[in-house]
């Protein structure tokens, strides 16, 4: 990835490393002002989509109730048929065992018509505690999906203020670490992936470390201010530079 030749100086790598940061800022500062956005656009689609599929889930449990409490009602009619036909044969019984048997058979076509009464009134009291989980589930998705608009417009707008800016910023940024000595960017990389912030090259504000606000001895400044060798805080680990190269790099 690298190409700096071996003998470029000291400070010609403090330049590229510190130039790669520059560039590596401003794309943070973008991110910043995206935020939480992105992460809370996608929570937010998750949930909508597990809403949406509660509400068919309970969309189908709400039919077959009432596939159920139809099959009962037309079980209920059927035990109403048969016992009108039973009552019929009574009246042409030759003797009181046809009766008897006969009688058995519309009392079981009672118990049969109270059964489906009973499962039907049972039956309609889950179908009301589906229609309301239903109604809940509903009031829920449209309120997580008013949400969800707002946050995709709000993120939209960001991404489309900045979207160019943030591919220029990549770009440079790849190209700037092919001028960072190969050492050197890995070590970069690995303490940028250490702070939040991203900042793995600081200056020396104030006789203190630009990144853990530590005091540096008077010695140790005066070696990162001759440019002769790369120094990192022995606090936090950054890569130290002098302000005056600092404020001598700020164009992107």
């Amino acid at each position: 990835m690298a190409t700096v030749a071996k003998d470029f100086s000291i400070e010609e790598k403090l330049r590229a490393v510190l130039s790669l940061q520059k560039i590596d800022s401003k794309i943070d500062e973008i991110k910043i002002l995206k935020g939480e956005l992105p992460i809370e656009v996608n929570d937010l689609e998750d949930e909508v989509e597990g809403l949406q599929t509660r509400v068919q889930n309970i969309e189908s449990e709400i039919n077959s109730i009432n596939e159920y409490i139809e099959s009962r009602l037309a079980a209920k009619k059927e035990s109403e048929s048969l016992i009108k036909k039973y009552e019929k044969q009574q009246d042409n019984v030759k003797n009181s065992r046809e009766f008897e048997a006969i009688s058995k058979e519309i009392e079981m076509q009672e118990l049969e018509m109270k059964l489906c009464d009973k499962h039907v009134k049972d039956a309609q009291v889950r179908l009301q505690e589906s229609q309301h989980a239903r109604l809940q589930a509903e009031e829920k998705l449209q309120l997580k999906n008013d949400v969800l608009a707002l946050k995709r417009k709000e993120l939209e707008k960001i991404i489309k203020e900045t979207e160019k800016e943030e591919n220029d910023l990549l770009k440079k940024s790849e190209k700037a670490k092919a001028d960072v000595d190969s050492r050197l960017l890995a070590a970069y990389e690995r303490i940028r992936s250490n702070y939040r912030n991203g900042l793995a090259v600081v200056p020396v504000l104030r006789d203190s470390c630009g990144g853990c606000f530590n005091i540096i001895p008077p010695q140790r400044q005066a070696e990162i201010q001759q440019r002769k060798k790369i120094i990192v805080c022995e606090h936090c680990g950054r890569i130290l530079v002098d302000n005056e190269l600092n404020e001598a790099i700020k164009s992107i």
